[in-house]
């Protein structure tokens, strides 16, 4: 009898070691379970996290993108009412040096003028209506290339509509003029100092944007 007790005895022992071993494995799996989860759900939010700064870094480089990086129109249409220069510096089919930076290749470029205009330049400061990004200090637009306003005042400050079509996106948008100044503008073929293509018809240098050559 005693021999009987003491071996259930021994058989309820191991069962409850058993058990407690599968709790214990259950246990560290259910554990082992859940770190995994975690880890992949912090791998996730890291990915997330560098998807959205590259995302961030790629809008803030497309609106850093000047004008000078935009496709310029070589047509050499000119406005109407623009008048030709009564008595130009630099006269139809002289070389010179441009000493602007209005588009990539341009600083140092050998150009031949092709046209010269007594009007009013302009800087402005637009935002395309094809929905690039905003364009800051865009050199130049003349005063045959806006629209008037009633007044036909227009002055640093003054919000106009832009009628020409220099860049994709111009022509028809609002924009505010950064500089006014009566001058002789040019019309100038050049050879971008890049090594890209003769650009044409280039519109606009002032005077004081080109040397002799």
């Amino acid at each position: 009898m005693f021999k009987q007790k003491v071996v259930t005895g021994m058989a309820t022992l191991a069962s409850v070691m058993v058990l407690s071993a599968c709790s214990t494995n259950t246990n560290e799996e259910s554990t082992s379970s859940s770190s995994m989860a975690e880890s992949s759900s912090e791998m996730e939010q890291s990915s997330m996290v560098s998807s959205s700064a590259m995302t961030s870094s790629d809008a803030a480089t497309d609106s850093s993108m000047s004008h000078g990086e935009m496709e310029h129109d070589e047509s050499g249409t000119l406005p109407t009412g623009i008048k030709k220069a009564v008595d130009p510096k630099y006269d139809i089919g002289d070389e010179v040096t441009i000493k602007a930076d209005h588009m990539e290749g341009m600083d140092g470029a050998e150009a031949t003028i092709v046209g010269a205009f007594d009007t009013t330049a302009y800087v402005v400061s637009y935002t395309p209506t094809d929905g690039s990004p905003r364009v800051e200090n865009h050199k130049w637009v003349v005063n045959e290339e806006v629209e008037q306003p009633d007044n036909g005042d227009i002055k640093e400050g003054s919000e106009v509509t832009l009628m020409s079509n220099h860049m994709p996106g111009m022509e028809g948008a609002t924009a505010t003029i950064e500089k006014a100044e009566p001058t002789t503008v040019y019309m100038v073929d050049y050879m971008p100092t890049d090594g890209t293509d003769e650009v044409k018809n280039h519109k606009w240098v002032v005077e004081d944007e080109v040397d002799p050559k």
